[in-house]
């Protein structure tokens, strides 16, 4: 390595251990520091010598490079910045540095209006701004898009050079999806920009298919000889054709698409073309525009066309369109099922006074077809019939992160931070039976075994399930979450409440009296929302007058502990 090279890295050092106010330096130290990164550069040891050190101080104090750098000596043995903000590297340019720079952007602007040097534009113009910012002290005309925090940034040089020199590469990489991190053998073609985020383009192996690699992704870049590198001749500009973005798919995915572009989005779309192969197809009324263009249908060209919410209309092709409306509909659920502290107060108040209390729009749509997709799949795999699964979380916890989302976990928190789930059943209302369930209060709770304890009475074993009567008291410190996979209303069996019914455990001559005299409640709740019930509150399910789809997931959260004898047949924390 060259010498000036080596006193350039001591400089450097020396400068970054005097920003670091946070400890004190000796001159050993200085020496200590300088010798160790010396080391990392040359692989062995460099000989740092005190006098070359109190050389290198002497110089970065001086004018001679520019640095005038305010170096002082305290308590007579430790060296510091006076100013604790200076550093070389933001050194401003003196007058003849900007003398030299200017004579250089206008010997660039001779030459902007050859083919050559036509990307030299913004260069020769972030430049003169350079100079300018310099000259006059004045805030930077030209404010570049830039992320000084995004990952790999590091790698690029080291990248371009193993490029330049068709080095075969040993990567240390995970990619978001991986669980762990991969060592894979990689010849690098091309680097590529897009979106402010950098990627390294190339191949594996010959007969394997081109790939693309975020750079923030790499974690370690090493190299290999024992592989001859894949001189292919790859050219960017033909792979990247027909591409927005950075993911190539196959020639039979370029697509011919075909968009509505409203005002005041279509001069803007008409002055910067989203491709090259942009072309106005028709100018339509009050100033929107129908634009074609011939790209893949990928992540980026529909992340694009997002990125102008209303303004863009797919008009084809078809599974673009669909894809652009699902994600709409998507985003727009994420907006939906936002929950509401008022609302979520308003639902603990009246469970409280009423007994029971609805919230809708607390599952997107999207989860909501997870979860029956989930149950359709497990009751076409098995005998069971689907209209009354008791044990639906113990023999399907595939469900549990659908079902117990953050909407729902927050609801639960809400009405009592201690509670534990503790029972999950699902109800399906088969299209070809039609039953009800009269007035009644839900009070039996599942064991694992029957044991005999004093207030625990009216055992009973319903399919393999031992049930039983708890106390009263502890009735009360059971709530019920009963979500709803399907528009629930009167016409398909909606639940009738009596409200204000949960405050004690009545006799069936009570219930009868009560019903007979009462107005109750129809509970209609919508696809994606729950109904919150007190377990004795007086509640029937009455026969439907339509044969649509009703099908709930009856979930119940307690915070009192059974007896030591005694376990929950199903008892998860939350």
């Amino acid at each position: 390595m060259a010498q000036n090279k080596n006193a350039l890295i001591r400089y450097r050092t020396i400068d970054k251990c005097l920003q670091n106010s946070y400890r004190t330096w000796t001159l050993d130290d200085l020496i200590e520091a300088c010798s160790d990164v010396l080391y990392e550069y040359e692989g062995r040891g460099v000989n740092v010598s005190k006098r070359t050190i109190q050389l290198d101080i002497q110089l970065m104090r001086s004018d001679k490079l520019g640095y005038n750098a305010p170096i002082e000596v305290y308590d007579k043995r430790f060296y510091r910045y006076a100013d604790e903000d200076y550093s070389i590297t933001d050194i401003p340019l003196n007058e003849n540095d900007m003398h030299v720079l200017s004579e250089t952007v206008e010997m660039l602007k001779q030459f902007k209006d050859f083919s050559l040097f036509s990307e030299l534009g913004g260069i020769i113009q972030r430049l003169e701004d350079k100079i300018y910012t310099e000259k006059t002290h004045q805030p930077s005309i030209i404010h570049l898009d830039k992320n000084e925090h995004l990952k790999g940034l590091n790698h690029l040089d080291i990248l371009y050079q193993a490029i330049l020199k068709k080095m075969v590469l040993k990567l240390t990489y995970q990619s978001f999806k991986a669980r762990e991190a991969q060592i894979i053998t990689f010849h690098p073609f091309i680097l590529k920009e897009f979106n402010n985020r950098w990627f390294l383009v190339g191949k594996k192996k010959q007969k394997s298919p081109i790939m693309t690699l975020a750079l923030d992704r790499i974690i370690s870049i090493d190299y290999t000889t024992n592989v001859e590198y894949l001189d292919e001749g790859f050219d960017g500009d033909t792979y990247y054709e027909n591409t927005i973005g950075v993911t190539v798919m196959g020639e039979e995915h370029i697509q011919k698409v075909v968009l509505k572009v409203k005002h005041p989005h279509s001069p803007y779309i008409l002055t910067k073309p989203l491709h090259h192969s942009q072309r106005l197809l028709k100018k339509l009324g009050n100033g929107a525009i129908l634009i074609e263009l011939r790209v893949h249908h990928n992540f980026e060209l529909e992340r694009i066309i997002l990125g102008f919410g209303e303004g863009i209309h797919v008009i084809e092709p078809p599974l673009l369109k669909q894809s652009i409306l699902s994600r709409l509909q998507n985003g727009l659920d994420l907006y939906r099922t936002e929950m509401s502290p008022a609302g979520l107060k308003r639902a603990q108040r009246s469970l409280s006074a009423k007994g029971h209390s609805i919230l809708n729009d607390i599952y997107t749509q999207r989860e909501v077809k997870k979860i029956s997709t989930l149950l359709h799949k497990y009751f076409a795999d098995s005998d069971e019939a689907t209209y009354g699964k008791r044990t639906l979380l113990m023999d399907l916890p595939a469900l549990k992160p659908f079902l117990l989302n953050e909407n729902l976990l927050e609801i639960v928190h809400s009405i009592d931070p201690k509670a534990f789930l503790t029972k999950a059943i699902f109800f399906d209302k088969p299209q070809t039976q039609n039953w009800a369930v009269g007035w009644h209060q839900d009070v039996p709770i599942n064991v694992k075994e029957k044991i005999t304890v004093e207030g625990f009475t009216s055992w009973t074993l319903k399919k393999g399930i031992n049930c039983v009567c708890p106390p009263e008291e502890l009735l009360h410190s059971i709530f019920t979450i009963r979500v709803h996979l399907d528009d629930t209303v009167e016409q398909n069996g909606a639940l009738k409440v009596i409200p204000g019914s949960h405050k004690r455990r009545f006799s069936d001559d009570e219930i009868n009296t009560i019903t007979a005299n009462s107005n109750p409640s129809v509970c209609e709740v919508k696809s994606g929302g729950v109904h919150l019930l007190k377990p004795l509150i007086l509640h029937s399910s009455p026969r439907a007058t339509s044969q649509k789809k009703r099908r709930v997931i009856h979930l119940e959260f307690c915070s009192t502990e059974l007896p030591e004898e005694m376990e929950w047949l199903e008892r998860e924390d939350l």
